[in-house]
């Protein structure tokens, strides 16, 4: 008896298994769950932790072993999602954008809103324009060392964080002047909330982008935004499309297509499982900004006309839903822990950019560069120039809808350089030797990399053979999808491959169904017919009826057998 209670206490210990989830402000919480706990189950405790109630924005970002990016699932176990070795490490992201983050009910909420928009801006995923870009590094300085006082902050105190990929000497001084002159007196939820309004307003808020190639074979980076779905490209967006306009979204292998209307347009992702998650975070995207309640969520499927393909269906509120949740909220607000800011040279889980003055003076320029006077807002616009899809064999012509494009198609400079953001782009955590990957991309890209860069890398530089396999790797996923013309010949083969075992299949099917009513006693003028053909009675006594008497014999066999034991 002592034995069986041991054994069933260690299954139940093997069957408990320790998360690590990273938070925002870089600290980490750790939990332990059962074998079967649902995504759910962690979620809630993280909430709990964080005291936090309008957690329908928020989301827990894993990597999987193949280095692809997922959401945690909350309808699924959180160990059968992993498929990695305990212990498990996860991040706590933001998931969703609020549309208007300044309306959020509870000061807890915005400050996790704001330290995700803050390493949004750090990583490069937020663009604007020079004087915004100091506008906002100025209310971080506020919300997290508080006022100007010379006594603690000597000449060029701003120079020693990080707030962008990159910084100049002139953004600094920038950044200090706003710091000193216009915010003295702010407390820190009114400088978050300040620079929540302020980033609510720029073009990239809310993008996370997906690496990927249009048809042409260009690089270019999809997101979904609280507003509608962006295309961004070079430094432009070429694409802004609302979500009430969005009527259908698909995957096939490493294809992604994106349904407006009579417009089509076709991307390739770097691999099919990034391609599935680019879709799933499309589907979620649209259910939560698009509809009006979560009744009215339909299981969507990525299929063709015989194969049912992918099945996904978003489980959680809607926007609405959660704005009215939210405005039920009655309790004392909780207190807020905040991290306060330092250096970025001792922060350990920041690496600190290139400074722009390390680089030629050539590209010695702002950070960012203003979007072009008198655009549309994101909100307002809605255009989408038409592309050609030969996939679905529609042909789109430039003078599609060309009173519109006349009028309203614009293309929105986003910023002076190209929008890349890498450190997004990478798995979240950060992989193994994924610096010496970013500067690989940045070599084979043509971009020249920082002088700072080259001495964080040269203590870990990997020799010859480790650079060209890693940069063999890399260009193998730049150019995996192999061109849309192969992309579309395989797609053809494979069609052509199901329908031609679909329909063996139903053959097969049919014929054993046909054999089985004709010697049933069923006493049907057909059947009848049937039997008394030379044919039918040939297969009758040289096959079905051996066939018989063999599964009979091996069935009384095995009856016999279960018999004695």
């Amino acid at each position: 008896m002592l034995s069986r209670l041991m054994s069933g206490s260690s299954r139940s210990l093997e069957r408990e298994y320790s998360c690590t989830v990273r938070l925002l402000d870089d600290s980490e919480y750790t939990c332990t769950i059962q074998r079967d706990a649902k995504g759910q189950y962690l979620f809630d405790l993280l909430c709990h932790h964080l005291n936090l109630l309008e957690k329908d924005y928020f989301g827990i970002r894993f990597v999987d072993p193949d280095k692809q990016r997922h959401w945690l699932e909350f309808t699924k176990s959180v160990v059968k999602q992993l498929r990695s070795q305990p212990p498990f490490t996860m991040c706590f992201r933001v998931k969703f954008y609020p549309a208007d983050p300044a309306a959020l009910k509870e000061e807890i909420t915005r400050y996790l809103v704001f330290l995700q928009i803050k390493r949004d801006l750090y990583h490069g995923r937020l663009l604007c324009k020079t004087s915004d870009a100091a506008l906002l590094a100025a209310y971080i300085l506020q919300a997290e060392i508080g006022d100007y006082d010379p006594g603690k902050h000597p000449e060029g105190y701003s120079s020693k964080f990080q707030f962008f990929p990159k910084h100049s000497e002139k953004l600094e001084k920038k950044i200090a002047e706003i710091h000193k002159t216009e915010l003295s007196g702010q407390t820190p939820a009114t400088s978050e909330l300040n620079f929540l309004r302020k980033a609510q307003t720029l073009e990239t808020y809310g993008v996370d982008p997906h690496p990927c190639k249009d048809v042409s074979g260009n690089a270019a980076f999809l997101a979904f935004t609280p507003f509608g779905f962006v295309v961004l490209q070079g430094n432009k967006r070429v694409h802004f499309i609302k979500w009430n306009e969005v009527t259908k979204l698909k995957f096939e292998g490493k294809t992604f297509y994106l349904y407006e209307k009579k417009i089509i347009l076709t991307y390739f992702a770097p691999t099919p499982e990034a391609c599935k998650h680019l879709w799933k975070c499309g589907i979620e995207n649209q259910a939560f900004y698009k509809l009006e309640k979560s009744s009215q969520v339909r299981t969507v499927s990525s299929s063709n006309l015989f194969f049912k393909g992918s099945r996904f269906r978003y489980s959680g509120r809607v926007a609405k839903e959660v704005m009215e949740s939210s405005a039920k909220i009655k309790r004392e607000p909780p207190e807020i822990h905040r991290a306060g800011m330092v250096p970025s040279r001792s922060c350990p889980s920041i690496t600190h950019g290139p400074r722009l003055s390390s680089v030629p003076r050539t590209r010695r320029r702002a950070v960012h560069i203003s979007i072009m006077e008198g655009l549309e807002s994101l909100r307002d616009s809605a255009h989408s120039t038409p592309v050609r899809s030969s996939s679905h064999g529609d042909t789109f012509l430039p003078h599609v809808r060309s009173s519109r494009a006349d009028s309203n198609e614009r293309v929105a400079v986003i910023a002076d350089e190209a929008y890349s953001p890498a450190d997004s782009v990478l798995p979240t955590p950060v992989a193994e030797h994924s610096l010496e990957l970013m500067l690989l991309s940045r070599q084979i890209n043509g971009a020249t990399c920082s002088i700072e860069e080259e001495k964080e890398s040269e203590a870990s530089t990997p020799t010859a053979a480790e650079v060209e396999a890693l940069g063999g790797e890399l260009r193998a996923l730049c150019q995996g999808h192999g061109g849309p013309e192969e992309e579309q010949v395989n797609k053809f083969v494979l069609s052509v491959l199901r329908l031609l075992l679909v329909t063996m299949g139903l053959l097969f099917v049919l014929l054993l169904l046909l054999i089985i009513l004709t010697e049933s006693d069923l006493d049907i003028a057909f059947f009848r017919d049937i039997r008394q053909t030379p044919e039918f009675e040939q297969f009758h006594y040289q096959y079905f009826c051996p066939l018989r008497r063999w599964f009979a014999c091996k069935i009384r066999s095995m009856v016999s057998l279960l018999i004695d034991t």
